[in-house]
């Protein structure tokens, strides 16, 4: 796995290889292209994630997953803060965006 010093330079790496849209949490799915699309968990796969930890704020700890669909031929990415700062979602979502 490559390893980018900021969430920025990681973006704009994944982008080049294709992952163009900007997912956005939902409590039960993703969605993307302004709600044109829903992904539910069985959707979606997650190719890498990246995690950005702060030097001295624990919130800006963020995590961000390269995301794809072959069933919607899609990819983009999805910014997360995690810890505390995580949004709430379904059970589904969360074992779904459980990174080890």
């Amino acid at each position: 796995m490559e390893t980018f010093e900021t969430l920025t330079e990681t973006i704009e790496a994944l982008r080049k290889k294709g992952y163009i849209e900007d997912f956005n949490l939902k409590e039960n799915c993703l969605e993307c292209s302004q709600g044109k699309f829903k992904l539910f968990h069985s959707q979606f796969q997650i190719d890498s994630f990246y995690r950005f930890e702060g030097m001295t704020d624990p919130s800006d700890e963020m995590i961000l997953y390269a995301i794809s669909s072959p069933e919607l031929n899609l990819k983009g990415t999805l910014v997360n803060a995690y810890g505390i700062y995580s949004d709430a979602v379904a059970d589904e979502m969360v074992r779904k965006l459980n990174v080890r």
